[in-house]
């Protein structure tokens, strides 16, 4: 890691938090989390222009879901006018080593709902998948996992790293891709994505080959099929030296007509495109793939169901009260993780003429009035 972080920028603990949440965000957190602020208030201060914050953790285990959560929690406090955005790896279905993983994951979920204003969702199961799929990997790796994960980042923060045609940042993503405030948790996928053996006479890398392989199921980067909800709205990002904007545009229009029973018919024209005239390193053109779609609910539903049924029989909760967290926590979690799929549902069965201004007006405002998050955001 040296080769990438600056030795002063990092913060190392020697003490372990057990995979307990409450171990991370109330008693093992809160000794370090002024110490960790301090050392992003230097960077900060060392900005040219600052637009926002990223957050890469996992939410199966006690610090990424503990401390991670705090630390989100406190520079929202601190710099309210800036994009929160997280990388969160949720538990997958049939990968897992942490009996207290859905305790963590809904937690932590509550929490990702308040303060977070972009969550790009990613699945190791899903990830396995891809690189024995896909990229043919019959033992992937940790650095092979982690090497998709740098695809979506690069692919997410280009627009703010080099120039290009139809340019984007965190804000104008959020701005396109949030219809309600807390609907912001998005699938993502790359294109393209081949075995290291292909030679490049058989690769795929027009436009329509590219687009065409980032709306593949197989392609995403979370356990759960776009095609049993639907995209409330996708951003694709294109990256490359001779990227024809016409050609975006003519892909974009053909995907929403072809596949418009997969598109949400209340929001018109619900793709946002962006061309980054430099592409990633070893491939001529790439395309970044982030969609807000109901889908998304499987994964809170399987993660609730677990989460259900241990919190029924009260099973190791004693481990969350003893540092600190009061019962009436694991309610309020829940019930809120509970209200955000019966959001996206409610969102992906209406029609154009179910959904008035005046009605998402009044419910966003009952929102306001139950909900107390922890600071204020944009």
């Amino acid at each position: 890691m040296g080769k990438i972080l600056l030795v002063l920028t990092t913060f190392s603990h020697f003490n372990t938090t057990g995979n307990n949440f409450a171990k991370g965000h109330y008693t093992e957190g809160s000794e370090i989390v002024e110490t960790v602020l301090e050392q992003i208030r230097r960077d900060a201060e060392q900005a040219d222009c600052l637009q926002g914050f990223q957050i890469v953790h996992s939410l199966g285990g006690g610090t990424g879901s503990g401390l991670g959560t705090l630390i989100l929690s406190k520079i929202c406090e601190e710099y309210p006018d800036r994009m929160m955005t997280t990388f969160s790896v949720f538990p997958s279905a049939n990968v897992s080593d942490v009996i207290t993983e859905p305790y963590n994951a809904i937690l932590s979920l509550h929490q990702l709902i308040e303060n977070s204003q972009q969550t790009f969702c990613i699945d190791n199961e899903a990830l396995y998948n891809i690189c024995k799929n896909s990229l043919k990997l019959k033992s992937p790796q940790y650095s092979d996992l982690n090497g998709l994960v740098a695809k979506i980042m690069s692919g997410v923060t280009c627009g703010l790293r080099f120039p290009g045609q139809l340019n984007s940042d965190l804000r104008k993503m959020a701005v396109n891709l949030v219809p309600f405030s807390r609907l912001h948790f998005f699938l993502t996928g790359h294109s393209p994505l081949y075995a290291t053996d292909v030679t490049n006479s058989f690769k795929q890398t027009t436009i329509a080959q590219i687009t065409k392989q980032m709306f593949d199921p197989r392609n995403m980067m979370v356990a759960c099929d776009p095609n049993k909800g639907k995209y409330l709205a996708a951003s694709c990002i294109f990256r490359g030296a001779n990227i024809s904007s016409e050609g975006v545009d003519q892909q974009m229009n053909q995907i929403q007509t072809r596949e418009s029973d997969q598109f949400v018919p209340w929001i018109p024209n619900n793709i946002k495109s962006s061309i980054c005239n430099v592409a990633p390193r070893g491939e001529d053109v790439s395309g970044t793939f982030i969609a807000n779609s109901t889908a998304i609910q499987e994964v809170f539903k399987r993660i609730g169901n677990q989460f259900s049924s241990m919190y029924k029989r009260k099973a190791f909760i004693h481990g969350y009260l003893n540092e600190g967290m009061e019962e009436l926590e694991f309610s309020e979690a829940e019930s809120n993780v509970n209200d955000l799929i019966s959001e996206y549902q409610q969102y992906g069965e209406a029609t154009a003429e179910d959904l008035t201004y005046e009605d998402c007006e009044e419910e966003e405002l009952e929102q306001s009035f139950e909900a107390e998050p922890e600071a204020d955001l944009i």
